[in-house]
């Protein structure tokens, strides 16, 4: 069976109900029967840098949290927001305190009650750690317990896209109990649907999860167990999808036809956009990056159309701007701001006064191996020469924040407007890494912070603006290939490049 489910159907609704919400929704069921059946055995590309939630990431990465940790907020297949462990949720008038009413029933699998405490903790304990998603806690400056149930997140300037967070890694829940201890790092101590099991798990290579026994939401305990393997090659996940080692993992395009063949089921979701990061946008490590001509250059040297069928099978749709069509910022005539056009950036070139060439280093992950050649090969027809500089997959995010190279080549998830500026392009971006930044941009970030319901529409001038001064070199928008076997069914998940946990079940329940 093929299922090709576009997380994007929905995004005409959803982003307009997850600016500046509250929620008056009933909590979640309380205790019943465990329904638990079955197991899922899941391939990840990568491994969770620590358990500690101060250090948690999104994305790919999002998942194996979601068996330990619950998160205040859930984010539905949909993208609406729903009780988890905060009951519902409203801002003040000026969009500067957010109240959380929290579930009274819950405690963490050390026995540590939650409560707003708890929660005051979390928040001190994630913001401290200055993790790769510490961003999404950049505007919370305090968090006021106002009784045992009830806290107020004290704001330094409105966060549209604070109650999303708050059901990804900002809003993960740990032990306050377990904060300061170093085991906190190989061993997750939450609230969750799941407890490791530690004689079954190998950090770094197999991690392993059962129902955790008393659990508050039982209907979320859909597996007897819950297996995630690293596995960050491509074809181990392939061989290990078709050995039946694993029954659910992304695979690229030519993987996935061996995985049809063999009957496994596909789940197609347009969540990323895939590109240059030209990041040394003021010069600091290479002078030329500071000429807006030579960003303009290397957006006219990329046949996109020719990438994408060649590299990835056609599995996607070329693009200029890094605003997705669900994100609220996206603009239509964007998308052919520079047709391939090798001329217009030699002219370019000539006229920013590298008419001779120039040499631009790049941090060469082995992931994107194939990207590189046919980036190179580009580079070369208009006079760019890219020095690849290899290094090991796990420093490719730490590569990007050092500041050491002028361009990288990402792959990032294209999120909501806010997420996307405080992602990629405000001052404190983490993939803004030269915190880049212009007086007429920042009034822009300002008007999209302080426009609540209009967030998303403001955000058209950052969009217009980044993509004008070439701050980026989108390549296109590629497709996610992921892989089930018949016994387990999926449900996409909004704006992510994988379903969340909550999204599989037992085929037929």
């Amino acid at each position: 069976m093929k299922i090709r489910t576009f997380a994007g159907a929905v995004a005409a609704v959803a982003v307009g109900a997850l600016v500046f919400t509250g929620c008056s929704g009933e909590a979640s069921p309380t205790k019943s029967e465990s329904v638990a059946k079955g197991s899922l055995n899941i391939g990840m590309l990568g491994d969770p840098p620590s358990w500690d939630t101060s250090q948690a990431q999104v994305a790919n990465l999002l998942q194996p949290y979601q068996a330990a940790y619950d998160t205040l907020i859930l984010q539905e297949p949909n993208g609406d927001l729903s009780p988890m462990l905060a009951t519902d949720w409203s801002y003040n008038e000026d969009n500067t305190v957010l109240t959380l009413n929290l579930r009274d029933d819950v405690t963490f699998s050390d026995g540590t009650a939650f409560d707003a405490e708890a929660v005051k903790a979390n928040v001190d304990h994630f913001k401290n750690g200055k993790g790769r998603e510490s961003v999404q806690l950049a505007f919370v400056e305090s968090v006021t317990v106002v009784d045992d149930d009830t806290v107020e997140y004290n704001l330094s300037a409105p966060d549209p896209s604070l109650t999303i967070n708050l059901s990804q890694a900002g809003g993960l829940m740990v032990s306050p109990t377990a904060m300061a201890d170093p085991d906190l790092a190989t061993h997750p101590v939450g609230s969750g649907p799941y407890v490791m099991d530690n004689a079954n798990s190998t950090p770094g290579t197999i991690y392993t999860f059962t129902p955790r026994k008393d659990y508050w939401n039982p209907d979320l305990q859909k597996f007897d167990t819950v297996t995630f393997s690293v596995l960050p090659d491509n074809t181990a996940r392939l061989n290990a999808l078709l050995s039946g080692q694993i029954n659910a993992g992304v695979l690229d395009p030519q993987s996935g036809v061996a995985a049809e063949n063999a009957g496994k089921d596909e789940l197609i979701m347009n969540v990323n956009w895939e590109g240059l990061l030209l990041m040394d946008r003021d010069g600091a490590v290479n002078p030329a990056m500071a000429d807006v001509r030579v960003r303009q250059a290397i957006n006219y040297s990329f046949d996109r159309e020719t990438m994408l069928d060649q590299l990835l099978d056609g599995a996607g749709e070329v693009t200029n701007q890094v605003f997705g069509p669900d994100s609220g910022s996206f603009v239509e005539s964007l998308e052919t701001s520079y047709p391939y056009d090798p001329t217009k950036a030699k002219e370019l070139l000539k006229e920013a006064g590298y008419g001779d060439g120039l040499t631009l280093q790049i941090p060469a992950n082995p992931g994107f191996a194939t990207i590189y050649p046919a980036i190179s090969q580009q580079f070369a027809d208009v006079g760019i020469t890219l020095d690849e500089v290899t290094i090991a997959p796990q420093e490719t995010v730490s590569s990007i924040f050092s500041a050491q190279y002028p361009i990288a080549y990402f792959r990032l998830v294209q999120g909501n407007s806010w997420s996307a500026i405080n992602q990629m392009i405000a001052p404190h971006a983490p993939f803004n890494p030269f915190h880049n930044t212009t007086p007429e941009l920042q009034q822009m970030i300002d008007a999209v912070q302080n426009g609540a319901e209009e967030s998303g529409e403001l955000g058209k001038s950052v969009n217009e603006y980044v993509t004008d001064n070439a701050w980026f070199a989108p390549l296109y928008r590629s497709s996610n290939f992921y892989y089930t076997d018949p016994s387990i069914e999926v449900v996409a998940q909004f704006q992510s490049a994988v379903p969340a946990l909550y999204n599989f079940s037992p085929a037929g329940q």
